[in-house]
């Protein structure tokens, strides 16, 4: 797709900035495309050149020179670290532009949607596992050195994101008008949420998904990490293997959870047990999943984008096969699915 000529102007004119300061090699800008965006504000450009290739990503505007961003802060740690984010070659945030690296279009769902059996499945998600163990191994004397890291996942954070599911999926998207049931409904995920917020943290990525993962020349890229806060080492590792985009072969889930687990000490994330492990495992599904559906809901009420919509029905029926997992989730599951199936 093409973009607008005033759009193609402004990406040339910084483009041309960045060329002339001998960031980048290009003779020639020969094509400008814009690409399909995701779930986020940013826009994003591919640039061709006679021998290469770059992206172009447009945001928000910083208020001046001096001002930075949470993606480069986190870029530039995370490189410092030898875990493989995308390049940055110039930027000006003063105009919202940043001049990357081009990753190519292969995220690792495409992927995966090439792979032939469940080995190669087992395979490439080893080498997700192995990277984001990587992320969680970073010390907190680290990342309170760099000063990249301000927020945490808090009962707070955790209550936050349910309500913005009960805004986003349950009110606006299924009509739920019953103040009463929500209340109810809501005072059950309370003990999810505490236990969720009282375990030890992790720098986690946030967004650690099949989509935010892409495949360059056999290489896994680590992308879109700028939200990263610390976490229990779960969220990351929920949102990758019960990816509401991707369902893992269960024997592999099985397998990658134990590798985790042995990667990953007592003293790393603070969890000795690993049947205590799995228990905020299971937690963090629920919030997790819940919290993705309702930006699947999100994402058609403010834009009437219809994408995300089919990913809904795999998010609940995870959240059902989870909360079956014990006892203890039997009033949660019982309302929510009370809720979910008369809507």
């Amino acid at each position: 797709m093409k973009p607008e000529q005033s759009e193609r102007f402004y990406i040339e004119e910084l483009f041309s900035q960045s060329t002339q300061k001998g960031l980048v090699k290009c003779n020639q800008l020969k094509e400008i495309d814009k690409l399909t965006g995701d779930a986020s504000t940013r826009r994003y450009y591919r640039l061709f050149c006679q021998n290469d290739s770059y992206v172009v990503c447009l945001d928000n505007p910083t208020v001046d020179d001096i001002a930075t961003s949470p993606f480069v802060d986190m870029q530039k740690f995370l490189e410092g670290k030898n875990i493989r984010v995308p390049k940055i070659y110039d930027m000006n945030l003063k105009r919202g532009y940043l001049l990357e690296e081009d990753l190519g279009d292969m995220t690792l769902l495409q992927k995966l949607g090439q792979l032939e059996n469940i080995q190669a499945e087992h395979e490439i998600y080893h080498k997700v596992i192995v990277e984001l163990v990587k992320l969680h191994k970073i010390s907190a004397k680290d990342m309170a050195a760099n000063n990249v890291v301000k927020l945490s996942f808090d009962y707070e954070k955790y209550k936050q994101e349910i309500d913005f599911t009960f805004k986003f999926y349950l009110k606006l998207f299924l009509k739920v008008t019953s103040e009463e049931k929500l209340e109810e409904l809501s005072k059950l995920f309370d003990p999810v949420l505490e236990r969720l917020a009282n375990e030890k943290r992790v720098l986690t990525h946030r967004d650690f998904h099949s989509r935010n993962l892409m495949v360059k020349n056999n290489e896994l890229v680590v992308i879109d990490f700028q939200d990263a806060r610390m976490g229990i080492p779960q969220y990351d590792l929920v949102s990758l293997l019960e990816d509401c985009y991707y369902k893992v072969h269960g024997e592999n889930k099985k397998k990658l959870i134990d590798f985790y687990w042995k990667e990953m000490s007592g003293v790393d994330h603070g969890q000795k047990d690993f049947n205590k492990f799995m228990g905020f495992y299971h937690d963090m599904t629920i919030q997790r999943v819940f919290k993705a559906i309702g930006s699947f809901a999100y994402i058609y009420n403010t834009r009437k984008d219809e994408r995300y919509l089919k990913y809904i029905g795999f998010g609940m029926e995870k959240l059902r096969v989870t909360m079956l997992k014990s006892d203890m989730y039997k009033d949660l599951r019982k309302c929510l699915f009370k809720i979910y199936y008369e809507n």
